[in-house]
């Protein structure tokens, strides 16, 4: 047996005080620290007093919506956004190569096929998104820093 564990185990109070002064800044009910060998563990006894809560109030039942009227033309029907350029990958999106700079596009702006029209960030990784064809930007269909969806449509190039 080591000498140590023939004295008994020696406690740094200041460590257990300074411990407990984290669960107390923290709201935690337990911590626990090891140092090589040895291991400290802090825990307060959690409250088990009932708690009330306030029954929700009633809701009405809602309203039957109004049917969607159809247009005369089926022909006049076009999916919204086209021709929109979508996301490749879910990711946030910025509209500039750094906070503060001018955006790579606006909306009236031509643009080249390969142009830059913004970036989505995944995982770290800054990707930019081209132009797959020369157009001009009809819309930007995003905010900076929003994130989105794989195949959510981000800029209209017509």
């Amino acid at each position: 047996m080591s000498e140590e564990h023939k004295k008994g185990m020696h406690v740094d109070i200041e460590l257990v005080r300074q411990l407990a002064a984290v669960l107390d800044d923290t709201n935690l009910t337990e911590i626990e620290v090891e140092d090589g060998d040895r291991k400290v563990r802090v825990a307060r006894k959690v409250s088990a007093a009932p708690v009330a809560y306030a029954a929700p109030a009633p809701v009405a039942a809602p309203l039957a919506a109004a049917p969607a009227t159809m247009p005369s033309d089926p022909a006049s029907i076009t999916p919204p956004h086209e021709n929109a350029v979508k996301s490749p990958m879910v990711g946030t999106v910025y509209l500039s190569a750094e906070p503060g700079a001018k955006a790579f596009v606006s909306v009236g702006q031509a643009v080249k096929a390969g142009d830059t029209l913004l970036i989505v960030e995944a995982m770290k990784v800054m990707n930019p998104i081209a132009a797959p064809h020369g157009g001009t930007v009809k819309a930007i269909l995003v905010d900076n820093g929003q994130p989105v969806e794989f195949d959510q449509p981000l800029v209209v190039v017509e």
